[in-house]
Protein backbone atom coordinates (compact mmCIF):
# COMPACT_ATOMS: atom_id res chain seq x y z
CA UNK A 1 0.00 0.00 0.00
CA UNK A 2 1.64 3.56 -1.29
CA UNK A 3 0.02 6.54 0.56
CA UNK A 4 0.43 10.24 0.73
CA UNK A 5 -1.41 12.01 3.25
CA UNK A 6 -2.19 15.73 2.31
CA UNK A 7 -3.52 18.35 4.88
CA UNK A 8 -2.57 22.07 6.06
CA UNK A 9 0.09 22.88 8.01
CA UNK A 10 -0.74 21.23 11.66
CA UNK A 11 -3.52 18.83 10.60
CA UNK A 12 -1.67 15.78 11.78
CA UNK A 13 0.03 14.56 9.33
CA UNK A 14 3.57 13.41 11.07
CA UNK A 15 0.88 12.28 14.22
CA UNK A 16 -1.00 10.29 11.87
CA UNK A 17 1.47 8.90 9.74
CA UNK A 18 3.60 7.53 12.52
CA UNK A 19 0.23 5.61 13.91
CA UNK A 20 -0.13 4.17 9.95
CA UNK A 21 3.29 3.16 10.03
CA UNK A 22 2.77 1.38 13.35
CA UNK A 23 -0.10 -0.41 12.46
CA UNK A 24 0.22 -1.18 9.05
CA UNK A 25 4.13 -1.87 9.06
CA UNK A 26 5.03 0.63 6.15
CA UNK A 27 7.82 2.80 6.71
CA UNK A 28 7.53 6.46 6.47
CA UNK A 29 9.78 8.48 3.65
CA UNK A 30 10.24 11.44 4.89
CA UNK A 31 11.99 13.90 1.94
CA UNK A 32 14.52 15.94 4.69
CA UNK A 33 15.32 12.28 6.39
CA UNK A 34 16.15 11.04 2.66
CA UNK A 35 18.22 14.39 1.82
CA UNK A 36 19.87 14.20 5.21
CA UNK A 37 20.43 10.10 4.50
CA UNK A 38 22.14 11.43 0.98
CA UNK A 39 24.30 14.28 3.03
CA UNK A 40 25.66 11.60 5.25
CA UNK A 41 26.18 8.71 3.08
CA UNK A 42 29.74 9.62 1.24
CA UNK A 43 28.28 9.24 -2.58
CA UNK A 44 28.80 11.09 -5.52
CA UNK A 45 25.12 12.00 -4.97
CA UNK A 46 25.45 12.61 -1.34
CA UNK A 47 27.61 15.32 -1.75
CA UNK A 48 25.57 16.98 -4.07
CA UNK A 49 23.47 17.71 -1.58
CA UNK A 50 25.73 18.87 0.81
CA UNK A 51 27.08 21.38 -1.22
CA UNK A 52 22.91 22.60 -2.18
CA UNK A 53 21.95 22.31 1.90
CA UNK A 54 25.54 24.71 2.67
CA UNK A 55 24.46 27.04 0.16
CA UNK A 56 20.91 26.91 1.41
CA UNK A 57 19.87 26.29 -1.57
CA UNK A 58 16.29 24.63 -2.31
CA UNK A 59 17.19 20.72 -3.44
CA UNK A 60 15.40 20.26 -6.81
CA UNK A 61 12.78 17.91 -8.13
CA UNK A 62 15.69 15.95 -9.97
CA UNK A 63 17.24 15.58 -6.91
CA UNK A 64 14.71 14.10 -4.84
CA UNK A 65 13.71 12.24 -7.97
CA UNK A 66 16.73 10.42 -7.66
CA UNK A 67 17.44 10.16 -3.62
CA UNK A 68 13.62 8.83 -3.94
CA UNK A 69 13.89 6.16 -6.88
CA UNK A 70 17.05 4.82 -4.89
CA UNK A 71 15.29 4.99 -1.67
CA UNK A 72 12.16 2.99 -2.40
CA UNK A 73 13.94 0.18 -4.13
CA UNK A 74 15.25 -0.43 -0.30
CA UNK A 75 14.00 -3.90 0.61
CA UNK A 76 11.56 -2.30 4.14
CA UNK A 77 9.72 -0.87 1.12
CA UNK A 78 8.39 -3.69 -0.65
CA UNK A 79 4.95 -3.80 1.10
CA UNK A 80 4.66 0.21 0.56
CA UNK A 81 5.24 3.32 2.26
CA UNK A 82 4.03 6.40 3.31
CA UNK A 83 5.28 9.34 1.42
CA UNK A 84 5.53 12.59 3.85
CA UNK A 85 6.84 15.83 2.50
CA UNK A 86 8.08 14.47 -1.05
CA UNK A 87 4.76 16.03 -2.84
CA UNK A 88 3.69 19.94 -2.54
CA UNK A 89 3.29 20.44 -5.78
CA UNK A 90 1.59 18.52 -9.14
CA UNK A 91 4.76 19.06 -10.59
CA UNK A 92 6.54 16.56 -8.02
CA UNK A 93 2.82 14.31 -7.85
CA UNK A 94 3.98 13.60 -11.64
CA UNK A 95 7.28 13.29 -10.92
CA UNK A 96 6.13 10.28 -8.06
CA UNK A 97 3.91 8.85 -10.28
CA UNK A 98 6.77 8.58 -12.92
CA UNK A 99 9.40 7.28 -10.51
CA UNK A 100 6.31 4.46 -9.34
CA UNK A 101 5.86 3.56 -12.66
CA UNK A 102 9.62 2.89 -13.46
CA UNK A 103 8.94 0.00 -10.45
CA UNK A 104 6.08 -1.39 -12.30
CA UNK A 105 4.20 0.55 -8.98
CA UNK A 106 1.24 3.25 -8.67
CA UNK A 107 0.29 5.34 -5.91
CA UNK A 108 -2.96 3.77 -3.89
CA UNK A 109 -4.50 6.44 -2.23
CA UNK A 110 -3.85 9.66 -0.90
CA UNK A 111 -5.76 10.76 2.47
CA UNK A 112 -6.44 14.63 3.32
CA UNK A 113 -7.08 14.99 6.46
CA UNK A 114 -9.44 18.24 6.24
CA UNK A 115 -9.27 20.64 8.43
CA UNK A 116 -10.36 24.36 9.71
CA UNK A 117 -7.57 26.86 9.66
CA UNK A 118 -9.04 29.31 11.91
CA UNK A 119 -9.36 26.68 14.62
CA UNK A 120 -6.01 25.63 13.33
CA UNK A 121 -4.75 29.01 14.45
CA UNK A 122 -6.82 28.77 17.85
CA UNK A 123 -5.06 25.77 18.76
CA UNK A 124 -1.95 27.06 17.84
CA UNK A 125 -2.46 30.33 20.13
CA UNK A 126 -3.68 28.32 22.93
CA UNK A 127 -0.17 26.04 22.73
CA UNK A 128 2.01 29.04 23.06
CA UNK A 129 0.06 30.53 25.94
CA UNK A 130 0.40 26.90 27.49
CA UNK A 131 4.22 26.89 27.06
CA UNK A 132 4.75 30.63 28.29
CA UNK A 133 2.72 29.53 30.99
CA UNK A 134 4.94 26.81 32.20
CA UNK A 135 7.92 28.81 31.24
CA UNK A 136 8.74 26.27 28.18
CA UNK A 137 10.56 27.14 25.27
CA UNK A 138 9.12 27.96 22.21
CA UNK A 139 9.44 26.46 18.82
CA UNK A 140 10.52 28.91 16.10
CA UNK A 141 7.58 28.35 13.89
CA UNK A 142 5.05 28.42 16.57
CA UNK A 143 4.19 31.99 15.99
CA UNK A 144 1.07 32.71 14.25
CA UNK A 145 3.05 35.13 11.17
CA UNK A 146 4.69 32.01 10.18
CA UNK A 147 1.56 29.73 10.67
CA UNK A 148 -0.35 32.22 8.14
CA UNK A 149 2.75 31.96 5.84
CA UNK A 150 2.23 28.20 5.50
CA UNK A 151 -1.14 27.77 5.47
CA UNK A 152 -1.15 30.57 2.17
CA UNK A 153 1.64 28.50 0.87
CA UNK A 154 -0.36 25.02 1.10
CA UNK A 155 -2.79 26.75 -0.24
CA UNK A 156 -1.57 28.36 -3.50
CA UNK A 157 1.19 25.35 -3.82
CA UNK A 158 -0.51 21.62 -2.60
CA UNK A 159 -3.96 22.35 -2.40
CA UNK A 160 -4.22 21.98 -6.33
CA UNK A 161 -2.99 18.52 -5.64
CA UNK A 162 -6.79 17.90 -4.25
CA UNK A 163 -8.30 18.29 -7.69
CA UNK A 164 -5.18 16.38 -9.29
CA UNK A 165 -5.94 13.19 -7.30
CA UNK A 166 -9.38 13.46 -7.34
CA UNK A 167 -9.21 13.33 -11.37
CA UNK A 168 -7.47 9.85 -10.36
CA UNK A 169 -10.22 8.46 -7.87
CA UNK A 170 -7.34 8.03 -5.62
CA UNK A 171 -8.88 11.21 -2.96
CA UNK A 172 -9.98 10.00 0.35
CA UNK A 173 -11.34 12.57 2.65
CA UNK A 174 -11.09 12.26 6.54
CA UNK A 175 -11.99 15.07 8.94
CA UNK A 176 -8.44 16.02 10.78
CA UNK A 177 -10.28 18.06 13.76
CA UNK A 178 -11.08 15.42 16.13
CA UNK A 179 -8.95 13.47 18.51
CA UNK A 180 -5.96 12.14 17.68
CA UNK A 181 -7.26 8.30 18.28
CA UNK A 182 -10.82 9.71 16.42
CA UNK A 183 -8.96 11.14 13.48
CA UNK A 184 -6.70 7.58 13.03
CA UNK A 185 -10.35 5.26 13.50
CA UNK A 186 -11.73 7.46 10.19
CA UNK A 187 -7.83 6.76 8.14
CA UNK A 188 -8.13 2.86 9.54
CA UNK A 189 -11.97 2.95 8.06
CA UNK A 190 -10.27 4.38 4.28
CA UNK A 191 -7.84 1.97 4.67
CA UNK A 192 -9.71 -0.93 5.63
CA UNK A 193 -12.12 0.23 2.71
CA UNK A 194 -9.69 -0.33 0.33
CA UNK A 195 -7.45 -3.13 1.12
CA UNK A 196 -11.12 -4.98 1.48
CA UNK A 197 -11.66 -3.52 -2.48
Amino acid sequence: MILILLGAPGAGKGTQAKLITEKYGIPQLSTGDMLRAARDSGTELGERVKAIIVRGDLVSDEIIEEILTDRIGQADCTEGFILDGAVRTTGQAEMIDRVLAARGRALDLVIELTVDEEELANRLRNRMAEAKAQGAPQREDDNEETFRHRQKVYRDLTAPLIPYYEAQGKLRKVDGMGQIDDVSVGIDAVLTNFNAA
